[in-house]
Formats: C-alpha cells, sequence, structure tokens
C-alpha cells in the first residue's frame, strides 16, 4: 500500500536548518528573522480573521434593524415625524448592547444605528433643500435604501475575504494544530437504576441444562426422583418464606411522572430520555399501586395518570429491547392502529380500577355489613346535586326556553319540597351535598343503615337533588370484582 507524504507539504517550520544566505550574515540570525516573520504573519493573519468574524456578526445584527426600519419609515404616513421620534428614543433611552468585542470605546448597537440616521437625514435635508417635507421624506427613504445594499455587498465581501483567509490558514500546520491521536480516556458507562423497592422479581436465574442420552433411561431417573421433589418442597417453602406483603413504592422521578397529562406522549418520551430510573422492574406495578389509593381517596383525574403512565411501561417492556422506541414513535406519529387499542387499554383499566376500588371499601366495613352506595353507570356519566339555598324566594320570575305554560304556584311547591326535603337530613349529610363530592355523600350512607340508606335516597331522588346522567340508581353492595 503506498504512503501519502502530501499532508508534510503543509508543514511551516520556524527553525529551518537549512536556510542558505549571504556568507557575511550570521545563519543564527537569518533563522531568528525566518522564525519572526512566521510568527508575525501568523498572529497578523489570527486577528484578521478575528476582525472579520466581528464584523460579519455585527452587520447580521444591524442589517435586519435597519431593514425594519426602512419599511417602517417607507409606509409611514408622515416619514420624518417618525424618523425624529426614533432618533430621540435612541438618543435618550439607548440600549447598552454592544458587540462582544474588547476594542476601547466600542459603539452600542443603537449608537450606530443613530449614527447612520443622523448621516442619512442630514444628507436628505442638504439634497432636498427649500423642497418641502415631502421630498426630505423621499430622500430619506432613498438613503435607507441605498445602506442597506450597500452594507449586504459588504458584508458578503466581507465573507468571501474571511474564506480567503481561512484557506490560507489551514495551508500550513502549526503547533495548534496538533492534536494528541491516540490520548483517549476511558468513561464507564453509568450504572444501571435499581429497581422499584418491593418490586415482584424473578428471583430464579435461568440456568442451562444438558441432557445425555443413556440405555436405560428409567434407571437412571428413578433413583434421582425423590431427592428433586424434596428440593422442590424446599424450594416451595423458601418462596413462601421470602414473601414480601409490601408493595412498591412511587420514587420521586416515578411520582413525577405520574404527573404528566393523559395522552401527552411526545412529553413522556421527553421525560423517560432524561430519567433512567423510571424504565425499571416494578415501576408499573407501583404506579397502579398509587392509582388504587388515588382513587380511593377521591382523586379521579389523578389515579387515571397513574394508570395511563403504568400502561405506557407495559406497552415499552412488552415491545422487547427497545420497545420504548417503538412504541413513542407509534404514539406520536398517532399509528391509526396502535392508538386506539392503547386508548382502549386505558379506558378498561381505570374502569376496573374503579370498580374495584369500590368493593375494597365495601369490604372494609366492620363486621361486613352491607351499604348503599351511588354509583355511576360508566366513568363517563356524572353524579350531581341540586342542593337549595334556602326556602323558594316570595316573587317568582319564570324565563328562558322551556318555561312556556309552566305555572308559577306548581314551582314554588316544587321547590319548598326540595327544601324541606333537604332540611330533614343530618348536618353532615347536608354538608357533603353541598360539596358536591360524591365521595363525601357516599361516605354518609355508608355510616347508614340498608334501610335508612335507602330512604334517604328516595328522598333525594323523589325532591330532585339527586341528578344521573341517565337516571336510576344501583346497589353495588358486594359486587366487586
Amino acid at each position: 500500500m503506498p504512503l501519502n507524504y502530501s499532508k508534510w507539504d503543509q508543514l511551516e517550520l520556524s527553525d529551518d536548518s537549512d536556510i542558505e544566505g549571504h556568507p557575511n550574515v550570521d545563519k543564527k540570525s537569518l533563522i531568528r528573522w525566518k522564525q519572526r516573520d512566521i510568527h508575525e504573519k501568523r498572529e497578523i493573519r489570527k486577528q484578521r480573521i478575528q476582525a472579520l468574524t466581528a464584523e460579519i456578526s455585527c452587520n447580521k445584527i444591524l442589517q435586519p434593524r435597519l431593514k425594519s426600519i426602512s419599511d417602517a419609515i417607507s409606509t409611514n404616513p408622515t416619514p420624518l415625524t417618525y424618523l425624529s421620534n426614533l432618533v430621540d428614543q435612541l438618543q435618550i433611552n439607548p440600549s447598552p448592547d454592544a458587540p462582544p468585542t474588547n476594542a476601547p470605546d466600542q459603539p452600542t448597537y443603537d449608537a450606530m444605528v443613530l449614527s447612520l440616521l443622523l448621516q442619512v437625514s442630514g444628507s436628505a435635508k442638504k439634497a432636498a433643500a427649500g423642497k418641502g417635507d415631502d421630498v426630505v421624506g423621499e430622500k430619506v427613504k432613498e438613503g435607507l435604501v441605498r445602506h442597506l445594499v450597500q452594507l449586504g455587498e459588504h458584508t458578503e465581501q466581507l465573507g468571501k475575504d474571511l474564506e480567503t483567509e481561512l484557506k490560507e490558514q489551514k495551508k500550513h500546520i502549526t503547533s495548534e494544530d496538533m492534536h494528541d491521536g491516540f490520548d483517549s480516556k476511558y468513561v464507564p458507562a453509568p450504572p444501571e437504576p435499581e429497581p422499584i423497592k418491593h418490586a415482584k422479581l424473578d428471583a430464579k436465574p435461568k440456568t442451562k441444562t444438558t441432557e445425555f442420552e443413556v440405555l436405560n433411561p428409567k434407571a437412571s431417573t428413578s433413583a434421582a426422583a425423590p431427592a428433586a421433589s424434596a428440593n422442590d418442597d424446599d424450594d416451595e417453602e423458601d418462596d413462601e418464606d421470602s414473601f414480601d406483603t409490601e408493595l412498591p413504592e412511587l420514587t420521586p422521578s416515578l411520582e413525577a411522572f405520574s404527573h404528566l397529562p393523559l395522552w401527552a406522549y411526545e412529553t413522556s418520551w421527553k421525560f423517560i430520555q432524561s430519567h433512567r430510573d423510571v424504565v425499571v422492574p416494578g415501576a408499573s406495578d407501583a404506579l397502579l399501586v398509587a392509582a388504587f389509593r388515588a382513587q380511593g381517596n377521591g382523586k379521579e383525574a389523578y389515579a387515571k395518570q397513574c394508570v395511563h403512565q403504568s400502561l405506557l411501561l407495559q406497552y415499552c417492556d412488552k415491545l422487547g429491547g427497545d420497545g420504548v422506541r417503538v412504541f413513542f414513535r407509534k404514539m406520536v406519529s398517532a399509528d391509526k392502529r396502535a392508538q386506539p387499542v392503547f386508548v382502549k387499554d386505558v379506558e378498561d383499566t381505570y374502569t376496573h380500577l374503579v370498580t374495584r376500588v369500590l368493593a375494597s371499601q365495601t369490604s372494609e366495613i366492620p363486621g361486613g355489613a352491607e351499604q348503599i352506595q351511588l354509583v355511576p353507570e360508566n366513568p363517563s356519566q356524572t353524579i350531581s346535586f341540586n342542593v337549595p339555598d334556602g326556602p323558594p324566594p316570595e316573587n317568582i320570575t319564570l324565563e328562558g326556553p322551556g318555561t312556556e305554560g309552566m305555572d308559577v304556584e306548581e314551582v314554588r311547591n316544587a321547590l319548598q319540597m326540595r327544601w324541606d326535603v333537604f332540611d330533614v337530613f343530618s348536618k353532615d349529610l347536608k354538608e357533603a351535598l353541598r360539596s358536591g363530592k360524591l365521595e363525601g355523600v357516599n361516605r354518609c350512607l355508608g355510616d347508614m343503615s340498608v334501610q335508612e340508606a335507602e330512604e334517604v335516597v328516595r328522598l333525594l331522588d323523589v325532591g330532585g337533588i339527586l341528578s344521573f346522567a341517565e337516571g336510576g340508581i344501583r346497589d353495588e353492595t358486594g359486587k366487586g370484582g
């Protein structure tokens, strides 16, 4: 394989021992002169590149500002007034922003714009002396457009000069271009995040077994069978002794993950990318435990969020090693086959959770006594309470659609009956009804006997206080899933 030595053509030596000069001139002096010349040219080129880069950056900030000023003056019916106000603003309240250079007395961007505007204004007034404000305004517009064109051409030329200087710089290899090609440092990968505490893990590692073909298989297996059964019994006892009744708990990252909104797949994807400890064994179970507790405490929205995030992790796990990326790619792109399946699974799982929580609350009653609970037909329905503020007023005015033909006295009697029904309830039940929360009303009903609770529900229905989305009352006593 031929070797390519062309790259050494760019090597610029500052201590060339082959320099030839006049015999009467000291060779060491010639070498020092050559060194100084190389370093001076190199430093001049570096400063030239820095100056060109800084000027191009400054022009890229000034150009759009001048363009917006030119457009505003061109469309303004009184361009001179607008220009005068702008000049006053730049003089009275200028911005301190300036190009990031170390040059002494570096002018700010506002100062440069002000200088240009004063220059354009002065030239316009001189060119249109005695011809009126309209002509001066036109001259101002023309001057701004001309300066914008010149600024664009100048910036373009600066870019070409910078490109030339950079090419010239790359022609010579200097000490600044030298790098350690093999001086690499090993950075170990971050450790895998630990599983969730109290998560159920597979304690028995999978082992490979080797089977041997024998002449008399019955003879070899008959003696080994009792020993194997004994070991199995020991394993079962160990499993029973090591069973942990504690439930997996949310870590700080999982708790933050559980509060992310429903169906915000891109948000969940970005969160998982920055929190590796979310996709760990036991995380999905911990979220379901949190959902169960939240539903029992009346936090329905948060419970459904926990179910949603738990199923996200379950789906990612089922899709294999690259499951996280595959799942979110389908969800973010709104895959018409995958997304409806996931949405239905979330709704069905949450519905089942609601049923399980109600059954659990029923079974926790001392002595297993039956109780009456108000339950909507499905999670999409709601139960509300029309609680009266007091007896009906003396003067009742019927307004709005549907009130035609209604008798005022009948309305008064209905309102009075609703108040009479509400007034007979206990103080705790009244407060629960006023709060409008179904959990509070069910708690009061659970403290009553079945007969008393049934009578209360009947009065709520008769008095028009209880409002079902589709009507009807279901007794969920003892119907836990």
